[in-house]
C-alpha cells in the first residue's frame, strides 16, 4: 500500500489506481456556517436579494463534488453516481451534509468534504451583504463505504 505521493525521485505523483477493483463507494460530509438570527430570518423568508440561498448552495455543493479534481492537485477525475445536498437550519447556523457516490476505483471523500465547502461558501456568498460575521466550521468526514480499506463511520 502506498501513503506518499513521492516518488522514488521524490517528485509528486498521482497515485495509480489502475490496479484496483471498481466498488460502490460512498462519502458522507458535514459543516457548519454559522450566523446571525436575523440572516437565518431573512434566509427562510426568501428575502436574501441574490436570490433562493439553499437551493443555490444545494447546486454548488453538487458542482463543487463534480469539480473536486480540477481544485484538488492528485485527486483523480471520478465519475460520480450520485451527489445530494441536504440542509439543517437551526437558530442560528445551518449543518449542510453532502452525500457523493460512485463505482469505482477510488473514494469520494475529497469530493462530499468539496461539496460540503462549496455549499458553505456559497451560502457565505449570498449572505455576505448582511452578515460578515459568518463563521464556516467544523467541515469533516461522517462516513465512507467501499473500497479495500471498507467502511468508516465516524464516533
Amino acid at each position: 500500500m502506498e501513503f506518499s505521493h513521492f516518488n522514488e525521485e521524490g517528485r509528486a505523483h498521482m497515485v495509480n489506481v489502475s490496479d484496483k477493483a471498481d466498488t460502490k463507494r460512498v462519502a458522507v460530509a458535514r459543516g457548519t456556517i454559522k450566523m446571525k438570527k436575523e440572516t437565518i430570518r431573512l434566509i427562510k423568508e426568501g428575502l436574501i436579494k441574490k436570490g433562493d440561498v439553499l437551493s443555490v448552495s444545494q447546486v454548488g455543493g453538487i458542482m463543487g463534488a463534480k469539480k473536486t479534481w480540477e481544485l484538488i492537485p492528485m485527486c483523480h477525475n471520478i465519475l460520480l453516481t450520485g451527489s445530494d445536498i441536504s440542509f439543517e437550519v437551526k437558530e442560528e447556523e445551518i449543518e449542510i451534509q453532502a452525500t457523493v457516490s460512485t463505482i469505482g476505483k477510488t473514494g469520494v471523500e475529497m469530493e462530499a468534504l468539496t461539496a460540503v465547502n462549496i455549499a458553505a461558501l456559497t451560502i457565505y456568498d449570498m449572505c455576505k451583504a448582511v452578515d460578515k460575521e459568518m463563521v464556516i466550521t467544523d467541515i469533516r468526514l461522517i462516513k465512507k463505504t467501499g473500497g479495500k480499506s471498507g467502511e468508516y463511520i465516524r464516533d
